[in-house]
């Protein structure tokens, strides 16, 4: 395994900001890490990546002890915080050339890594501009050329499009695509098209808790409530559809048709088909519809999951 969380917890004071959490993260995973803001995802990672001590717990990365060899764990992972830490006034091939040496390179591995780093992420045009003079896009390619200076073997990016436009979101989702093959990620974010378009897997946290954890499509199957979308041959009342004792919600779509929506986690169309029979409607036409993630995302953030 890459990364080992067990049984991690971070308190401030009364407050458990991470609170008894365990997930294993495979070798070449690109896992999501989602959360409301608050939920402990930052906490988390800066535990996972030596920057923070945890209260009680243990965190293995690449076989490591991150509390026993900090500096060694360090070698292997590549770090993009929240807010990229940047020089402004640096010219961004001096900058690489400066964090690089941190990490001990000769200056002939050294050379070679900047130029890999700036071919790779697409920095040619802006490597001798100063950092102040990018724009916020440009700068996350700079955090990230850093994070991989060192070719590390686990990369762990906190809200890497946070703040961009839509055209430097998807800018920067390729770019993660494209860097983290043979590597293991972990990222996370809020944003739901985010996941689902880069990740094949998804650990939620809230409140400190882990409230989920699996595959994107395991999660929209089984996760939040069933939804199904009906077509009768005439128009029913919507009266009559609440009427159906496992809807929570129905939707008028267009014409005939109807979305209807339970808290139930089975399968509510043959009770539908029921519902349908004993009220002598004509129905057309019935299929399930799959949760999105930004419906997943709801329902696992709920109060009651926590």
């Amino acid at each position: 395994m890459s990364i080992i969380v067990s049984n991690l917890t971070k308190q401030y004071g009364h407050q458990k900001a991470v609170n008894h959490i365990s997930f294993q993260i495979r070798e070449n995973e690109i896992v999501g890490f989602l959360g409301p803001n608050g939920a402990g995802k930052s906490t988390t990672m800066k535990m996972i990546t030596t920057y923070l001590p945890p209260t009680t717990g243990q965190v293995m990365v690449n076989d490591m002890d991150v509390e026993a060899h900090p500096l060694e764990v360090r070698k292997t992972i590549g770090y993009l915080p929240e807010h990229n830490p940047l020089y402004l006034d640096m010219y961004v091939h001096e900058y690489l050339q400066f964090s690089g040496r941190f990490y001990g390179l000769s200056k002939k591995i050294l050379g070679r890594q900047v130029a890999d780093v700036i071919d790779m992420c697409q920095l040619g045009l802006e490597q001798n501009k100063q950092i102040g003079q990018l724009s916020k896009g440009y700068r996350q390619r700079v955090g990230l050329a850093q994070a991989l200076l060192h070719n590390p073997k686990v990369l762990v990016l906190d809200e890497p499009t946070t703040g961009l436009d839509p055209n430097q979101i998807q800018e920067v989702r390729a770019l993660i695509k494209t860097v983290s093959e043979g590597k293991t990620v972990l990222f996370s974010t809020h944003i739901m098209q985010e996941v689902e378009a880069v990740c094949n897997r998804a650990i939620v946290i809230n409140k400190g808790k882990l409230v989920a954890d699996g595959p994107i499509n395991q999660l929209q199957k089984n996760t939040a409530s069933q939804v199904i979308e009906v077509e009768f041959s005439a128009k029913i009342s919507d009266s009559l559809l609440k009427t159906f004792e496992k809807a929570k919600k129905i939707t008028h779509l267009t014409g005939n048709k109807y979305k209807i929506s339970s808290d139930s986690t089975q399968d509510i169309r043959p009770a539908f088909m029921q519902f349908v029979t004993d009220n002598a409607l004509n129905l057309i036409g019935i299929k399930q519809v799959q949760q999105s993630m930004e419906d997943v995302f709801a329902a696992l953030t709920q109060e009651k999951n926590v």
